[in-house]
């Protein structure tokens, strides 16, 4: 057996975390680059205890999710000013577009003689400025993995900066940010949070580390997504589905992901206005259900299979549930939470061979527990159009 396991330097969880980011960024830099969404009404108090600190703070606003120019654009923008720490304060679009911007403050050159896939993939040559992520949804875990998603728009692909050195500097959890979230975004980056746990659990890269994260962030999310729906304020719902999160990131940062990610990448590059949770989210019954039947089909003694029946068990919190209940689950939610169909977005069945052959060169189909075919693949997509 041998693995690892990084993630950020250090993590505050619990309510009322936010007031302490003042005092944590006040010993690690001098001028403050904010990065935040389209709105920076939950900024506000954040700024406020900043700039009473003696930190001067630059805002930047992330439209949608990021792209290579948004990157850019914050990088010039702390350099006009002379930021020497990021803040990422928002969902996963803000908290990647910080962790872009801190790597490329720092580093020279081009951001596609970093990125994967459709750069050059070459490693970061400095450590980014020092970033301190506070997550403002329960979904993404960005604030402890070390890689940003950002869209390259003239590809229509979604691809990945990542490095050991981009994990944030500070993580800081506050529940009480996510209070206000929508019931069609918190189901949206819950199911999200979900396929993040079960993913790695079910990976090739598995390991006992982050399936103890995975088991504990799915009875959470299994127990608290419907509740953190119905009524936002629940404080226990809404711990619970950031703790998911937060594993969520652990886990997927030191395992690895499977096919939903390597549909939902592809996805979210071709169909910007789709966005990445409500994805994975509709993907993931099927993607669960053909990696079964393929397992079942074609590596019948594979260890992973009672994975599968254990995912199950966490998911209904029934001792004696098998696979094929965890796929009803699954689908249940999926249908109780109103996830839209693939063709909500556009997507056209025409368009099938271009999503399936994109998906192949995804870093994270790399982790899927059985390589799928592309009537595998092509199932997986029908079932969810």
């Amino acid at each position: 057996m041998r693995f690892e396991f990084a993630t950020a330097a250090r993590i505050l969880f619990g309510a009322g975390a936010l007031n302490e980011t003042a005092a944590a960024a006040s010993q690690t830099g001098t001028r403050v680059l904010l990065v935040v969404g389209k709105s920076a009404q939950r900024a506000g108090r954040l700024i406020d205890n900043l700039t009473g600190s003696g930190l001067p703070v630059k805002l930047f606003h992330v439209e949608g999710e990021p792209t290579v120019e948004t990157a850019l654009a914050g990088v010039e923008a702390a350099r006009r000013v002379g930021c020497d720490l990021v803040i990422g304060l928002g969902g996963g679009s803000a908290l990647d577009a910080g962790k872009a911007i801190a790597a490329l403050l720092t580093n020279p050159g081009e951001p596609l003689d970093y990125l994967e896939v459709v750069g050059r993939g070459q490693p970061l040559i400095q450590p980014p400025a020092p970033y301190i992520a506070i997550p403002t949804t329960a979904g993404t875990g960005a604030e402890v993995t070390r890689n940003a998603v950002l869209t390259v728009p003239e590809k229509r692909v979604k691809v990945s900066l990542r490095s050991p050195l981009m994990l944030p500097r500070l993580a800081i959890i506050d529940p009480e940010l996510t209070y206000g979230l929508p019931p069609d975004i918190t189901a949206s980056t819950g199911l999200d949070a979900l396929t993040q746990l079960i993913e790695p659990f079910l990976s090739n890269a598995a390991n006992p580390l982050t399936d103890s994260l995975c088991r504990e962030g799915i009875r959470c999310a299994a127990r608290s997504l419907r509740k953190a729906c119905q009524n936002g304020a629940d404080p226990q719902a809404r711990e619970e589905m950031c703790l998911a999160s937060l594993f969520s990131g652990l886990a997927l940062a030191n395992a690895k992901l499977g096919a939903v990610h390597g549909f939902a990448g592809p996805l979210g590059g071709m169909f910007p206005a789709a966005p990445h949770g409500a994805l994975c989210a509709r993907l993931l019954p099927f993607v669960f259900e053909t990696n079964l039947a393929a397992l079942q089909e074609r590596a019948p003694d594979s260890p992973t299979l009672a994975r599968f029946d254990e995912v199950a068990r966490l998911l209904t919190g029934k001792p004696k549930a098998r696979a094929a209940d965890g796929i009803r689950w699954l689908k249940q939610i999926v249908e109780t939470l109103k996830i839209p169909a693939l063709k909500k977005y556009g997507i056209q069945e025409s368009d099938f061979p271009v999503i399936i052959a994109q998906a192949h060169k995804a870093s994270s189909m790399k982790g899927n527990p059985i390589a799928l075919n592309e009537g595998e693949l092509g199932k997986i997509l029908e079932d969810a159009f």
